[in-house]
């Protein structure tokens, strides 16, 4: 008898890594997801993979493979508990998020941003305060990862956290969402930074306090900031949109064709090998034994 083939659920379209969308069609049949809430499908599909809706999954999934670096919002245990191994895309990212917190740093530090309004008003430069210059400012960054391994430079060295906090002029954060990262930065920690520092964060909003950042740069505590992530996304904290000190971008690190093209080939390589019983390129490190 023959063995039926297996099925992949795409919760989305592919955009770019068309070649190895219809190669996986070789492999098993595959279908893309149209409802787009949970009242369509599973009583609503949109947002985060959360506890509850791993749970109304049907028996037969046993793998989710995800198109990103960051998976905090799919619940890693509820998964192990089922039995699904997940899987995700970690290494396309790397220089596209690099690059971003390169530019958020250098922008920062030079005020790029009153700047650009200024110029709006018709004011060219006038009022717009003095940029400072990188050369010979301590970078802090904030973390472990293949980005923080991008950005580093020739020299650098590993200290605590507690004196990356005190003593950097720039801080660049690169930590992963988790219950022993959210709110790493708040008010304590801040308190304790240089009057002026400059923080960019290209990781998750929720790793910083977001009040207490707009706070410290209400206050002049922190100089600037460059964000590409938000605590609560797509929500901004307001006092942030009205301070031009703040270099806000939407969420946009990974935004390129290069790299999105990159993250939907590993997934479907991953999606691949699961349906194929091969071994998987990229499992979370969570579900390695499983």
């Amino acid at each position: 008898m023959e063995k039926s083939r297996p099925f992949i659920l795409f919760f989305g379209p592919t955009r770019h890594a068309m070649s190895a969308y219809e190669e996986l069609q070789d492999a098993a049949i595959v279908q893309v997801v149209t409802s787009t809430n949970r009242q369509e499908f599973f009583e609503d599909i949109a947002g985060n993979f959360d506890a509850e809706f791993i749970e109304h999954l049907p028996s037969s999934c046993k793998f989710i493979c995800h198109n990103g670096a960051g998976y905090d919002q799919i619940d890693v245990k509820a998964c192990a508990d089922r039995g699904i191994t997940l899987t995700y895309a970690p290494e396309p990212v790397t220089n596209a998020t690099a690059d971003l917190a390169l530019w958020l740093l250098l922008e920062s530090l030079r005020q790029l941003n009153p700047y650009l309004n200024s110029l709006r008003r018709g004011n060219f430069k006038k009022g717009a305060p003095f940029g400072r210059d990188p050369e010979g400012k301590i970078l802090g960054i904030l973390g472990m990862d293949r980005i923080r391994r991008a950005l580093k430079a020739a020299g650098a060295r590993y200290v605590s956290f507690e004196k990356l906090v005190s003593e950097s002029d720039t801080i660049s954060i690169h930590v992963p969402l988790n219950a022993g990262t959210e709110h790493l930065i708040g008010a304590k920690e801040i308190g304790k930074m240089k009057d002026g520092v400059v923080i960019v964060n290209t990781a998750r909003g929720a790793v910083i306090d977001e009040n207490a950042l707009a706070e410290a740069l209400d206050s002049g505590k922190i100089g600037s900031v460059g964000l590409d992530v938000y605590e609560h996304e797509p929500m901004i904290n307001e006092r942030l949109l009205k301070n031009e000190r703040a270099l806000l971008v939407p969420h946009l690190g990974t935004h390129t064709v290069e790299t999105l093209r990159k993250r939907e080939m590993i997934a479907m390589e991953n999606a691949r090998r699961a349906v194929l019983e091969e071994y998987l390129r990229t499992t979370v490190p969570a579900h390695a034994g499983i």
